[in-house]
């Protein structure tokens, strides 16, 4: 498809740059087929059944955010994927002076040298630290990977460190929050909870990639950033046995509903999943894992929008982010949540 049909005039006053007082406290649009209807996430519980299993991404975003210096040139850093051993895959800028025997310092007596560099300002960098010692490091000379449309319209503070990051996140690794998921508040999972929804927990380390947009004409062309994610046994199973006896698959954010399907198998059987994944979702996919989608309002030609798109159909979301953009709902990372139904199970 071309890619300017997923295009939509969003005002920037709509663009969230902090989160709602409460976190579970925004809105939620549902969108089921053609019907709309305007909720709070408080009211989450009144669109699921007892049986019905969520599935939630407990990555840790980390301060992925670098300023530092080569050979007196400023350059700041963007991690997006870890490699192992202190080998990370980032974005430069800039990265076109960049050379392979290039030392970049940072704050706290952290280096990182040049290891290769790609495409689009992405390099590959080895860190003087791992394991623990790097993660303090990062604390140190990091900040909080905000997005560009956040960023770009104040600065990074603390409450960033709070905000940015979900209830439950536990594993460090992700430099983009899975954003679906800062809704969550224990009160609302407690509520779930006693109306017999489930929720378990995988990991997707979300990357910078995310954000980059989509410079190509045609969906065809475009080509994702690879992403780390983990599906442990026991979770597969549990979504089998969910599916079998009839309960609906909720993915909590775009991140669960991506590592879900890379998991699951052309007959719908969910296995133990521990890899990358580059899965582009457009109009016209056959989903296998996943029945209802939790998600924030996403950038106009992104692929989450693509894939909301391909979700709950095409000309209903178009109707649906009208309606959201008329009705004031607030976007993006910080922005209010919509609840989508799968199209092709109405």
């Amino acid at each position: 498809m071309k890619v300017d049909q997923f295009n939509f005039e969003l005002p920037k006053e709509l663009i969230a740059i902090r989160p709602a007082a409460s976190r579970d406290g925004a809105r939620l649009l549902v969108v089921k087929g053609k019907d709309q209807t305007d909720r709070m996430v408080t009211n989450l519980s009144d669109f699921l059944s007892a049986g019905d299993l969520m599935i939630f991404n407990d990555t840790r975003v980390i301060p992925a955010r670098l300023k530092g210096k080569r050979r007196d040139a400023k350059i700041e850093i963007t991690l997006h994927m870890n490699m192992g051993g202190g080998v990370w895959k980032a974005f430069a800028k800039p990265a076109k002076k960049l050379k392979s025997d290039d030392i970049i310092n940072f704050e706290g007596s952290l280096d990182a040298s040049l290891v290769s560099k790609g495409d689009g300002g992405e390099v590959t960098i080895e860190f003087n630290k791992i394991g623990d010692d790097l993660r303090e490091a990062l604390n140190i000379s990091g900040v909080m990977p905000l997005p560009p449309y956040i960023a770009s319209q104040r600065p990074i503070d603390d409450r960033d460190k709070n905000d940015y990051q979900t209830i439950y996140s536990q594993n460090d690794g992700a430099v983009a929050a899975p954003t679906a998921g800062l809704h969550f508040t224990k009160a609302l999972q407690s509520q779930l909870d006693k109306k017999g929804v489930k929720g378990v927990y995988v990991t997707l380390h979300v990357g910078a990639g995310t954000f980059l947009p989509v410079k190509a004409d045609d969906t065809e062309d475009h080509k994702m950033h690879a992403e780390y994610g983990e599906v442990s046994e026991d979770v597969a199973n549990l979504i089998n046995e969910t599916r079998a006896k009839g309960g609906k698959i909720v993915a909590v954010g775009t991140t669960s509903l991506r590592l879900l399907e890379s998991a699951t198998d052309n007959n719908g059987v969910t296995h133990a999943y521990r890899d990358a994944t580059d899965i582009f979702i457009t109009p016209g996919y056959k989903f296998r894992s996943i029945d209802i989608l939790m998600t924030n309002f996403h950038l106009p030609k992104s692929t989450l929008f693509m894939l909301v798109s391909a979700f709950a159909g095409f000309d209903n979301m178009k109707k649906a982010y009208k309606h959201a953009i008329e009705s004031k709902y607030r976007f993006y990372s910080y922005g209010d949540s919509s609840l989508l139904f799968r199209e092709d199970q109405l």
